[in-house]
């Protein structure tokens, strides 16, 4: 009975009608408890709290932790998927790895800054809140996001790697450069790469190492219809806590969404659709050009909010915070148009 009912989480047509559910679900629990009322606390900040034994239970501490919990629950079996030979495979991709560098630093954020141009040049908090969430490719979900399309794992995976390290040195690069002087610490770049990346990928090699290495494969077979669920379940979960973040505030005042949602949805399907044909036109298979599009595609929300929180004023925070309200749906959608057009593209190409 809990496997025919956990089976449903798998099929990837229902998943669409449980993304609505939680999206609801977390912004009925903002708009009954006031949580847009509450100061954000950075997921770090709420982390380094536990650590120095200083943390205090709260509802913006408990959802900043929520935000980690789900992330690693959708990272952690991405990452266990992932056989060690093929990282090997993955790293010797120049073409793959010249497409992503190309557009994540020479056309992302540039393209992001004339959207918001074209679309909020008057609203200032909105439009420093939109250049901010383009300045930096996702160290995180698009991981997951290649995982569900059935994209090459491995290559996402050094892809986020080089990305996480450029994006250190070129991140205060970009600011300056798109938005004027910003202060900001530079190591909760850092610090996310570590959080967000590191340990899921960490925890994620040794239970694939030891599992295969003391069970078998066989094994880890069965292991993965768990990991799978535990995935989609984290995706969900994610939602649930992201949405009840701003749930009143969509509720009341849905312009404020409606004003991002269009450039940031605009953004997400050309850079995706340009990048995945681009990846096709190029001779790649299915596997690669999924993964070399969601990782040109993606952003790096947690650090555009990390960012906002502690270099801008409080609209332009919450401008950051409402943008992965927007982005996993819409990433969503693109892991179904991938899937929806692997046949016609990519019929023949292994």
């Amino acid at each position: 009975m809990v496997r025919r009912l956990l089976e449903k989480l798998h099929n990837f047509k229902l998943l669409p009608v449980f993304v609505i559910v939680s999206m609801v679900t977390g912004i009925i629990i903002g708009k009954a408890y006031g949580i847009s009322n509450f100061e954000l606390t950075p997921p770090i900040d709420a982390i380094k709290s536990i650590f120095r034994g200083t943390y205090e239970f709260s509802i913006p501490n408990t959802l900043a932790l929520g935000v980690v919990v789900g992330l690693f629950m959708m990272m952690y079996p991405a990452m266990a998927n992932i056989k060690f030979e093929d990282l090997g495979k993955a790293a010797k991709s120049p073409r793959q790895l010249l497409i992503v560098m190309f557009f994540n630093y020479a056309v992302a954020p540039f393209f992001m800054l004339f959207l918001a141009k074209v679309f909020l040049s008057g609203e200032p908090d909105l439009y420093t809140g939109l250049v901010l969430y383009g300045l930096a490719p996702c160290i995180a979900m698009v991981i997951v996001f290649t995982y569900l399309s059935a994209g090459n794992g491995p290559l996402a995976i050094i892809l986020v790697a080089l990305n996480s390290i450029i994006q250190m040195i070129l991140i205060p690069v970009y600011a300056k450069l798109l938005l004027g002087e910003v202060n900001f610490d530079v190591w909760v770049v850092a610090e996310s790469v570590l959080l967000y990346l590191g340990i899921p990928l960490i925890a994620g090699m040794l239970t694939r190492f030891l599992g295969v290495k003391r069970f078998g494969e066989e094994w880890f077979h069965k292991l993965k219809f768990h990991l799978d669920t535990m995935s989609i379940t984290g995706l969900l979960f994610t939602l649930v806590v992201m949405f009840s973040l701003k749930g009143d505030l969509i509720l009341e005042n849905p312009m404020f969404i409606v004003h991002l949602a269009i450039p940031m949805t605009l953004f997400f399907w050309i850079m995706f659709v340009v990048v995945y044909l681009v990846g096709w036109k190029m001779g790649l298979n299915y596997r690669d050009a999924v993964a070399v599009g969601f990782n040109s595609t993606g952003r790096d929300f947690e650090i555009a909010i990390a960012i906002a929180i502690t270099a801008f004023n409080p609209t332009v925070a919450l401008a950051t915070v409402i943008g992965p309200l927007i982005e996993v749906p819409v990433m969503l959608a693109l892991v179904w148009f991938a899937k929806s057009t692997e046949y016609k593209l990519f019929k023949g190409r292994k």
